[in-house]
């Protein structure tokens, strides 16, 4: 990792983060804003790295911003209980395993679909047949809309 202070294109390349994302975390204040140079250059260092580092692996595992606003808070005071971090990751988990069940769910409906059809017509196809059921009956689902 860098360990000299470097430009917003020297901390992307460092990271593996667009400059675009860099200024939006910014914006956002999930990242201080760096010193900056006479000409007015952003001039970023490890500490920003880091944090950016910390943002980048949250987002790869899915938590919103919003948490990762959170985690980042607690971050900065570490004497403090972890008790809301867990909280965060736990709901974030229930989270996931929902989204899992859903898309097995999805999968199952799909590979029935596509055993259900035979390689005919159209007119016979029963992928276009379940597709066009409004009533979902087919859906393995329970989200019927």
């Amino acid at each position: 990792m860098m360990s000299r202070d470097i430009s917003i294109g020297g901390l992307a390349r460092e990271t593996g983060c667009k400059v675009q994302t860099i200024r939006y975390y910014e914006e956002i204040g999930l990242l201080p804003p760096p010193p900056r140079t006479a000409g007015n250059q952003r001039v970023y260092d490890l500490r920003h790295a880091q944090r950016l580092s910390f943002i980048r692996h949250s987002r790869e595992l899915g938590f919103s911003l919003d948490a990762i606003r959170e985690m980042l808070t607690m971050s900065d005071l570490p004497d403090q209980p972890c008790e809301t971090v867990d909280r965060i990751a736990k709901n974030h988990l229930g989270e996931v395993v929902e989204k899992i069940a859903q898309l097995t769910s999805l999968r199952n409906e799909l590979e029935r679909m596509i055993k259900q059809c035979k390689g005919g017509r159209i007119g016979e196809c029963r992928i276009i047949e379940v597709l066009a059921d409004h009533s979902h009956a087919h859906c393995l689902t329970n989200h019927r809309a």
